[in-house]
């Protein structure tokens, strides 16, 4: 199945460098889980703060059992801080 997985801020260093506009499509097995797919660009867990499929967010504790869909859009952010 095919999804798009956005990565933003700092974490676009994470994707291939063949990627556009900080997104990449990708051919995800059937039934992957966020977690699956988030483990493809090797990023450390603690980076990947917040994460929405399709625009509603994924808690941590669900990321491993959230199945992904056909066509789904998976982003994420990491943690920002300012002052």
């Amino acid at each position: 199945m095919r999804v798009t997985v956005k990565l933003y801020a700092t974490l676009s260093d994470y994707l291939p460098s063949a990627s556009k506009n900080n997104r990449v499509e990708l051919v995800a097995a059937e039934g992957a889980c966020v977690q699956e797919v988030l483990q493809q660009f090797a990023m450390p867990a603690k980076l990947t703060h917040l994460v929405l499929v399709n625009g509603v967010f994924i808690p941590p504790e669900a990321r491993p059992t959230t199945p992904l869909q056909e066509g789904d859009v998976l982003a994420v952010w990491p943690p920002i801080a300012g002052g």
